[in-house]
């Protein structure tokens, strides 16, 4: 009898907690839509009102910048961020997966915590063993993200360069001029992350490598015109395998590849993303924009502000969008956006839950 009362009480507290939480047709839309949206802010000390979107459920994570973080004191940074993990889980949609804090840390000129990777990607590359020196970049960037709080990296870069002094060679982003040599290093660096708890981030898919010193998709739009086998055959090489490889995250490319697709950028681009992404080279993991404020969208035609563009690269594929203009106020818009794409029917419903799956799935692995 003292079993049957025990069993009973046990089934009574799971029922309890089952109505506790919110069922699917009982998140509001714009709840759904945060799932879908990372945030920034600028300065040290983030605004209340931000604290108070995550307790709403209106954020899926924060991307932090140099100017977010205390290099003296990284354990400052890193209260900051367990303060936002603690109004996500004071949220009534709170769902037991973290938020999502990323920044990049990618090695030499480009880092935003203090700690490694000390070289850069192309002095990995230039070592005497590649390999070997992109598995210690990809623990070391592990480390001064887990230090900070933080459980996602947007590295590694995966293009191969053309050029000395080019875009990407300008400050040593790339490991190398090949292919073969890309692949001995990016790959790597994502998995040794990885298998600390951070995850990691394959881009520019499909390659900035060709593009010229001053082309930046951040300030003006790009275009590389390079034929789809060259693209294929050299520059989603070290896409491929780092897909094979479990890379979590890929992040596309703004710049337009008239080979494929001549009218959007990659990141716009249901050729890029559903087609050659998803289904030639089959990566199945979380997809995230660039900056979505970025010069190569707003100077090129694509929508009118950073809610329209959110909502015209959600329709092509992406899942995650990057608020990352260092405004308090960015990502609340884009989440509107996207509520307002929902209930037109311009975001197609079914493929958004889809999205949001993939990212639950994401935060589900993180530990931290």
């Amino acid at each position: 009898m003292a079993r049957n009362s025990w069993i009973l009480r046990v089934l009574a507290s799971l029922v309890v907690a089952a109505s506790a939480a919110p069922s699917a047709s009982a998140i509001p839309a714009a709840v759904r839509a945060g799932y879908h949206v990372i945030h920034s802010y600028p300065n040290l000390t983030p605004p209340d009102s931000l604290f108070d979107l995550t307790k709403q459920g209106l954020v899926s994570g924060i991307i932090l910048f140099g100017e977010n973080v205390d290099s003296s004191n990284i354990a400052n940074t890193k209260a900051v961020v367990k303060r936002f993990q603690s109004a996500w889980a004071a949220s009534p949609y709170y769902d037991g997966t973290p938020l999502l804090i990323l920044t990049d840390q990618e090695g030499g000129q480009v880092v935003r915590l203090p700690g490694g990777p000390v070289k850069s990607a192309k002095q990995i590359g230039q070592s005497s063993t590649p390999k070997a020196a992109a598995q210690t970049a990809g623990q070391d960037a592990a480390q001064a993200c887990k230090a900070a709080g933080v459980n996602g990296n947007l590295a590694p870069v995966n293009g191969v360069y053309r050029k000395a002094g080019d875009f990407l060679d300008r400050y040593q982003r790339s490991f190398g001029n090949t292919s073969v040599l890309v692949t001995q290093c990016a790959p790597t660096f994502a998995k040794a992350q990885q298998a600390q708890g951070v995850v990691a981030t394959a881009k520019h898919f499909p390659g900035l490598g060709a593009a010229g010193t001053n082309e930046n998709t951040d300030a003006n739009p790009v275009t590389i015109n390079l034929s789809l086998d060259t693209l294929r055959t050299v520059d989603e090489v070290p896409f491929g395998n780092s897909i094979a490889a479990g890379v979590d995250m890929v992040m596309p490319s703004w710049a337009i590849y008239p080979a494929l697709d001549a009218k959007y950028p990659a990141g716009l681009s249901t050729k890029w993303i559903q087609d050659e992404l998803r289904g030639r080279l089959g990566f199945s993991g979380v997809t995230v924009s660039d900056a979505i404020e970025a010069g190569a969208l707003s100077h090129g035609g694509f929508g009118a502000n950073d809610g329209d563009r959110g909502v015209l690269a959600t329709v092509a594929g992406m899942d995650l969008i990057l608020g990352s203009g260092r405004n308090a106020t960015q990502g609340k818009a884009i989440v509107q956006a996207l509520v307002n794409g929902l209930a037109s029917g311009k975001i197609d419903s079914a493929a958004f839950d889809a999205a949001t799956s993939r990212i639950k799935a994401l935060r589900q692995k993180l530990t931290f």
